[in-house]
């Protein structure tokens, strides 16, 4: 096995900078996209109900992305949680990936004020499927032969991450291509995308299960020689206590 407690020192790069770094661009910019929500100005005589429910698509578009953005921030979560070590590639790869995140607040607010465009719709699944593809490669790359990550990760694991990265984007492409057609419904598609990732899914149950094997494998090998040292001091402690 090839992990980090086992690399020497400075022999390769650590992930902490990279995994603190990340979460920085991420909490900027799930913070970017509330500033598209202005509180309202009434004209005079105007009514506020009014006003707000002209918001109304902007909270929603707001509410969207800010859960499309977690999504993307527990992928990224995941797949560094496999990686033991990194590169120059897999540092320029995450970057791009953050570029792709921190330019979410732009779309959401084009399609926020212009949800009946098609247009908006356009650049704004666009960006997502970009960005699906990007992790989709940072993926792709430090598992190809084992490169960035433990030598003993399972192979269906592997398999079942990349085909969940490439749900996404293939859902957005499909969005693009009703757009041409109906707009609610393609609408309608950007929606499905958060309640298939929210819930767990067949990779997830994989983690879950692989946690409860290495627990059970860590538990089966203590070495009994140490078990048996530490029963007499275990019992000289409760000695002195009584």
């Amino acid at each position: 096995m090839h992990t980090q407690s086992q690399q020497k020192p400075g022999a390769v790069l650590s992930t902490a900078r990279t995994e603190a770094f990340s979460d920085g661009v991420f909490a900027v910019a799930i913070t970017l996209l509330v500033l598209n929500l202005q509180v309202p100005q009434l004209a005079s005589g105007g009514l506020l109900n009014n006003e707000l429910l002209h918001l109304l698509p902007k909270v929603l578009i707001y509410m969207l992305s800010f859960v499309v953005v977690g999504i993307y921030w527990v992928a990224h979560h995941n797949t560094f949680h496999y990686i033991t070590h990194s590169d120059r590639t897999l540092l320029w790869l995450n970057i791009l990936f953050l570029m792709c995140i921190v330019f979410i607040p732009f779309p959401t607010a084009l399609l926020g004020q212009y949800s009946d465009q098609r247009t908006s719709i356009i650049i704004y699944t666009g960006t997502l499927v970009i960005t699906g593809l990007v992790l989709q490669s940072l993926w792709w790359y430090v598992t190809n032969n084992y490169r960035l990550v433990d030598d003993e990760i399972d192979p269906q694991l592997v398999k079942k991450a990349t085909r969940r990265n490439l749900m996404a984007p293939l859902i957005y492409l499909l969005a693009i291509g009703i757009s041409f057609l109906k707009i609610e419904v393609s609408l309608a598609l950007l929606v499905l995308v958060p309640v298939l990732y929210i819930f767990p899914g067949r990779i997830d149950r994989h983690w879950t299960q692989r946690q409860r094997i290495d627990k059970t494998n860590v538990s089966t090998n203590t070495d009994p020689a140490l078990a048996q040292e530490e029963a007499p001091s275990q019992r000289g402690v409760s000695a002195e206590q009584k």
